[in-house]
């Protein structure tokens, strides 16, 4: 008697684990599809902001939500719902307009309307030229060596400041055309100006449609050395940097 006793509170014990992990998946899942969104960052577009091997979870809520919120893209509705526009300066992740596929992550410059124009390396939103002050070389380690790139604070129109990188003196993508942002679309460019494949480019990327915003770049909660391996848990103490790890992106 107490052999079934027994029995039945053990299937009882895994009928419940069953449960929780269940419920803890479903819950998972909630916050990936609606929430909140892992991503890591793979390219130097957007140093000194992010770095190679940064993690960051991105607020897919921010801007509401498009077809592009949810994974595989499916076409269920066109345009967003519960719309909110990205705010100048904000740094967001977008699917590339020319696959709708492929994430990119570049910070909002242009909003609709906007005429965005690169003289001389120096940004010009609507024909005035954006505030940008000289700060100390960002220093770049490669093996024994050190390299030194020029830094500077941009501050844009509406008071949002961050860091910029200028590899190149009146580099390809210092000098552009005045381009005009349509309605519905957003001109994104990298913080490491000469190293960002961005709207600067039209064949490449181009506007950004609304709606292929996925959200925006909030915290950074994991980030190590752009060689080490992720799985090399045993190689964290000296690979992951400890700094960045709750760091918000700005």
């Amino acid at each position: 008697m107490s052999i079934e006793v027994e029995d039945r509170e053990e299937g009882s014990g895994l009928k419940d684990t069953i449960r929780v992990v269940i419920h803890a998946l479903i819950l998972a899942l909630i916050v990936r599809v609606f929430l909140f969104q892992p991503f890591n960052i793979p390219s130097g577009s957007m140093i000194p902001t992010l770095l190679i091997g940064d993690y960051l979870f991105v607020s897919k809520y921010s801007y509401g939500y498009s077809r592009y919120s949810f994974p595989f893209g499916p076409n269920i509705f066109s345009g967003r719902i519960w719309a909110k526009n990205p705010d100048r300066g904000d740094v967001a992740v977008f699917k590339l307009p020319r696959d709708n596929e492929t994430d990119y992550i570049k910070r909002v410059i242009g909003l609709p309307g906007d005429e965005i124009q690169m003289l001389h390396g120096v940004l010009h939103i609507n024909g005035k030229a954006v505030e940008k002050t000289a700060l100390d070389d960002y220093v770049v380690t490669d093996g024994d060596r050190e390299r030194r790139v020029a830094r500077y604070k941009e501050t844009l129109p509406n008071g949002v400041s961050y860091t910029v990188l200028d590899t190149v003196k009146d580099g390809f993508g210092d000098n552009t055309e005045v381009y005009k942002v349509p309605e519905g679309h957003f001109f994104m460019m990298g913080d490491n100006r000469d190293n960002s494949t961005d709207s600067r480019f039209l064949s490449e990327v181009g506007f950004v449609p609304f709606e292929n915003f996925v959200g925006k770049a909030q915290v950074i909660f994991f980030s190590m050395d752009e060689d080490s391996s992720f799985l090399a848990f045993w190689d964290w103490p000296e690979s992951v940097r400890w700094s960045r790890i709750l760091d918000r992106v700005q």
